[in-house]
């Protein structure tokens, strides 16, 4: 089983590019983020017809997140992220797909901190480490996947030393990630590349792209029932380079999923 994530920054314009890499590599399920598009213009039968079912949370302008499962229909599990009854932005949804839960999120960058965007982040984080608690207990494989604009550590930023005040950088964010992961989530693509400097964003400006000036920021956390069934995870890096991009670029894992841990 082949899963990705993808923070698309805009599935409007970014329709053609998303059809086009879906198409070229097949992967079972693709998780979205940053679909800046209402309920209602979600691109639902152009998906059907190149062979995904989706659920979607859509919101106006901003956020979003989807969840595509290839010849399959992804069971909804959950829509938002809980302990915040008020908060209204569109930032998390749980799938069963093929046996598998899948949670796709979008946690907030944060910018300007320190502040109330830097606080929302933070506390954000700390809902989402109290709910994994209680993925990682229900004793399902899960992975959880999407934009969590956190940078772990210096390897998964270009000169980290101009990063340092970036709510993607703070000490609270890492220790909120590191904290998160200590739980017993698998880092598939740090676990697959330990030392290699590899990045799945990277910004429009001053040719960031051209110049690898990226982060690491798009992740895959898989559960302790999946980690020995891990078997591959890299960036598509290219789409990135191509016309009219999303500024981040398609992150995958692999896995065998006749080696699943139960």
């Amino acid at each position: 089983m082949r899963i990705a994530t993808y923070n698309i920054n805009g599935i409007g314009s970014r329709l053609p590019a998303l059809l086009e890499w879906l198409e070229e590599t097949q992967p079972d399920v693709a998780c979205l983020q940053e679909l800046k598009a209402p309920q209602e213009r979600f691109p639902e039968a152009a998906l059907n017809e190149a062979g995904y079912q989706a659920l979607w949370i859509g919101q106006k302008s901003w956020n979003g997140v989807a969840i595509l499962a290839r010849g399959t229909t992804p069971v909804e599990v959950r829509r938002g992220l809980p302990g915040d009854d008020a908060d209204e932005q569109s930032r998390y949804l749980e799938a069963a797909i093929d046996g598998v839960l899948v949670a796709c999120l979008y946690l907030p960058n944060g910018n300007p901190c320190p502040g109330p965007k830097f606080d929302y982040k933070l506390a954000w984080f700390e809902r989402l480490i109290t709910h994994a608690e209680g993925l990682l207990a229900s004793g399902a494989p899960v992975v959880m996947a999407g934009d969590f604009n956190a940078i772990p550590t210096e390897l998964d930023v270009y000169k980290p030393e101009r990063w340092v005040t970036d709510a993607l950088f703070r000490p609270e964010t890492r220790e909120a990630f590191h904290r998160l992961l200590a739980q017993g989530w698998t880092d598939a693509l740090r676990t697959m590349h330990p030392d290699e400097r590899i990045f799945t964003f990277w910004d429009y400006f001053r040719d960031a792209y051209g110049r690898d000036a990226g982060l690491r920021i798009d992740h895959l956390l898989v559960s302790p029932m999946l980690a020995g069934a891990l078997t591959a995870a890299s960036v598509d890096r290219d789409v990135r380079g191509r016309e009219k991009p999303s500024d981040h670029a398609p992150t995958w894992i692999e896995l065998d999923l006749k080696k699943v841990t139960r």
